[in-house]
């Protein structure tokens, strides 16, 4: 997502988080100011920190390699140093309970695969 789009997702953010807590200071309006004021902007932070994890969530034009000595190829079974992408764009292997290492020549085929 580019920095312009972001910007204007947050402005929106933004803007929708005031009638949020101007009801939770309604309903709240028994109470100090203060009391009011902290409480609701808690609520506003549980709800809206999901919310800027998805506007902010950050992604990357180069990918994370994660890199082993002397492991077996997934794809020519060759020992040498193994490689890995982690993370890159939408694909995601941060997670991954079984990784997959691969020769300097597989995991340049992979990433070419990865890319389309």
């Amino acid at each position: 997502m580019d920095f312009v789009k972001k910007y204007f997702l947050y402005l929106v953010r933004w803007q929708l988080s005031t009638p949020i807590l101007a009801i939770v200071l309604k309903l709240l309006s028994n109470m100090s100011t203060l009391t009011a004021t902290i409480i609701a902007n808690l609520i506003g932070g549980l709800i809206f920190f999901w919310v800027d994890k998805v506007i902010f969530k950050k992604t990357s034009d180069v990918p994370l390699w994660e890199i082993k000595n002397n492991v077996t190829c997934y794809d020519c079974h060759k020992k040498s140093k193994g490689y890995r992408i982690v993370l890159w764009g939408n694909y995601d292997r941060t997670d991954d309970k079984n990784p997959h290492y691969r020769c300097r020549d597989c995991s340049i085929k992979k990433m070419h695969t990865i890319a389309k």
